[in-house]
């Protein structure tokens, strides 16, 4: 990919402000990522709230985030100013817990996670425990302590499944640095229990696409993801057979905004190889 450059942006439409993007009506329906391609640790990027009200009732949004649910997100982002309705949102901690409480119903699970999490987890039926874990969840606790990391490799190095919302290491924090994310702790927990996960449930894997795709009622062939982060929604994108177009600073990005991609002459990205990219993750399954 390269990033966008003045030649991709005619002078009417700068001018006007109107969207002129290829993209806009070359697919019939939008995958969305969040942190990183909508927002950046809470503060909307710009156009990003315009480019919604351009999709709507053409996209859901699909997230590697895993602190939140639909419900309490969608509320951040009405407090925020984007109004995203939590039924057409996909999240790679609500999913790995609904997964958990329906394959490990009554094992005591050790869970790394927010307090929102935590709580969605025990309302589930999820059996929270300390010591003696037959199973340890993954997702973000910015609360995180060392006895809690110990506590995790001595669970896997007896046998317990770790299972993973996401293995980003981290996402891009509003003053421009890097905010550490759960993939850079399970590799913590790897190379110390010398276990690799037993599964990884966010993107780049299939299931959080998959289920969006469901939601919207589409065809991959039909779908364009929008996000920032060649490692997850890109080679994600890649494996089903979507094309993608990337937001941000990074040298593949083809714009530093939605308000610039939506401008954007282009129609997207289609099928990267995935070597393309790189090692993504040694321990993430399909």
């Amino acid at each position: 990919m390269t990033a966008t450059t003045q030649a991709d942006v005619t002078e009417p439409a700068m001018a006007a402000g109107t969207m002129t993007a290829a993209w806009l009506d070359t697919h019939r329906h939008f995958l969305i990522d969040l942190d990183g391609t909508l927002m950046r640790e809470g503060v909307p990027l710009a156009g990003a709230a315009r480019m919604l009200e351009r999709l709507r009732g053409r996209h859901v949004v699909v997230s590697n985030n895993s602190t939140d649910t639909a419900e309490t997100l969608a509320g951040r982002l009405r407090a925020a100013g984007m109004s995203v309705a939590a039924d057409i949102m996909v999240l790679a901690g609500q999913a790995t817990v609904d997964l958990v409480a329906r394959l490990h119903a009554g094992k005591r699970i050790l869970m790394i996670g927010s307090a929102v999490l935590r709580a969605y987890a025990a309302a589930r039926g999820c059996v929270l425990v300390e010591d003696g874990a037959e199973v340890v969840l993954l997702a973000l606790d910015q609360d995180f302590r060392y006895a809690t990391l110990r506590a995790a490799v001595n669970a896997v190095r007896r046998g317990a499944p770790m299972i993973v919302s996401n293995p980003d290491t981290s996402h891009p924090g509003a003053d421009g640095g890097l905010v550490p994310e759960i993939g850079t702790l399970m590799h913590a927990i790897v190379e110390c229990a010398g276990v690799a996960p037993a599964l990884v449930v966010g993107k780049p894997e299939p299931a959080l696409f998959v289920e969006g795709l469901r939601r919207l009622g589409a065809r991959a062939a039909d779908t364009l993801v929008i996000g920032d982060n060649p490692l997850t929604d890109a080679l994600g994108a890649a494996r089903l057979g979507m094309h993608c177009l990337l937001v941000g600073a990074h040298p593949r990005a083809d714009a530093a905004t939605p308000e610039a991609l939506m401008q954007l002459r282009h129609a997207g990205h289609a099928h990267f190889a995935a070597q393309t990219y790189g090692r993504v993750d040694a321990f993430s399954i399909a």
